[in-house]
């Protein structure tokens, strides 16, 4: 259930009805704005009994039972968008956010080099695997540690922030010294233990949507993080598996509206894994800005035919470049709607 307090409630009124909520046996989760605090409740117990104690109490505008099974991250919850500010930039607000880089960290000179190309460009921010989970146990694994310490030095170099790949829960302590946003590759996306601990990093999480794998079972996914502490989840569409074989992934591009009506969380796309051939890839950045996704992260290698992963579908700078000059007409048009949309939600 959602429950709304009275504008300007004091903390003390607060922290009463926090506890009547807990005394049911429930937990709380509170967004709190400038004038008014939301309270969110979570858990299993006597649903009536609780609803009805919190909202005869004073301070309590209203109280709204929950229908979607994720309930933190549902839009019933939180109807304003969820605004992830990360290094200087931000995604799921006024601005487009464009991720780019190799799909691996393999040198300090390639990942220099794509760090300063993709900037250049104007991304944002700098992906790069430095953990690799590889369909065969003999392709390359990754640099590790190493790895993270290249991308950090890219960093400072260029002012990217850091997207990497965190692939279990013992690496996580590890990975949030280096990474501004841990990234949970599609086969992670239920791997709950990992996702329980990704509640507690204290960074921005990148969730893709496994291969095989609902909208709703994405939405849960992202729950699981933000039900053990963390808020700032960015959603990725990044193709699904069907019978087609034409492109690596078949890329859903209307789960990124549907999402948009179901969650406050930002929506991204890739458009590298859903297509795996870099001649798509423009064109389908292109929709994925028409379409209203919050930004891209797309696979860019300054040598895509040396690329120990992913180099069909990686884009080099120069045509990284390209695109992002073809783009500008269209992020255009996308800032003009996003203004209208936060206009409209900032009268409501």
């Amino acid at each position: 259930m959602i429950i709304s307090m009275k504008l300007h409630a004091t903390r003390a009124e607060i922290d009463e009805v926090r506890r009547q909520v807990e005394h049911f046996g429930y937990k709380v989760h509170s967004i709190e704005g400038e004038e008014r605090v939301v309270i969110g409740v979570v858990g299993v117990g006597d649903v009536t009994a609780c609803f009805e104690s919190v909202e005869a109490m004073p301070q309590v505008e209203n109280v709204v039972r929950i229908s979607a099974p994720y309930k933190f991250v549902s839009r019933e919850f939180r109807k304003d968008r969820t605004v992830i500010r990360v290094n200087g930039a931000e995604i799921g607000g006024a601005e487009f956010a464009v991720m780019a880089g190799p799909c691996s960290v393999e040198s300090e000179d390639q990942i220099m080099r794509a760090a300063e190309g993709v900037a250049r460009a104007g991304a944002k921010f700098l992906r790069g695997g430095a953990f690799k989970p590889r369909t065969s146990p003999y392709d390359f694994q990754g640099m590790e540690e190493a790895g993270l310490k290249l991308l950090q030095k890219a960093k400072k170099a260029t002012g990217l922030a850091i997207v990497t790949e965190i692939m279990g829960d013992r690496e996580v302590e590890l990975v949030a010294q280096y990474a501004d946003i841990m990234q949970v590759g599609a086969r992670n996306m239920q791997n709950f233990v990992l996702l329980k601990a990704l509640g507690k990093c204290g960074r921005p999480v990148l969730l893709k949507r496994g291969m095989s794998s609902t909208v709703k079972e994405l939405l849960m996914s992202a729950e699981y993080i933000v039900a053990h502490g963390n808020s700032e989840v960015i959603l990725c569409e990044r193709g699904i598996r069907t019978f087609e074989t034409v492109t690596r992934n078949t890329c859903d591009i209307a789960a990124i509206p549907a999402l948009q009506e179901l969650t406050h969380l930002p929506i991204i796309l890739d458009p590298s894994h859903a297509t795996g051939r870099r001649s798509l890839v423009p064109a389908l950045s292109r929709a994925g800005v028409a379409i209203g996704a919050d930004g891209l992260i797309v696979e860019v290698h300054p040598a895509p035919e040396k690329a120990v992963s992913d180099g069909a579908q990686s884009l080099d700078i120069p045509q990284f470049q390209q695109m992002m000059q073809d783009l500008q007409p269209y992020i255009q048009l996308w800032n003009d709607s996003r203004k209208k949309q936060l206009t409209a939600a900032a009268a409501r």
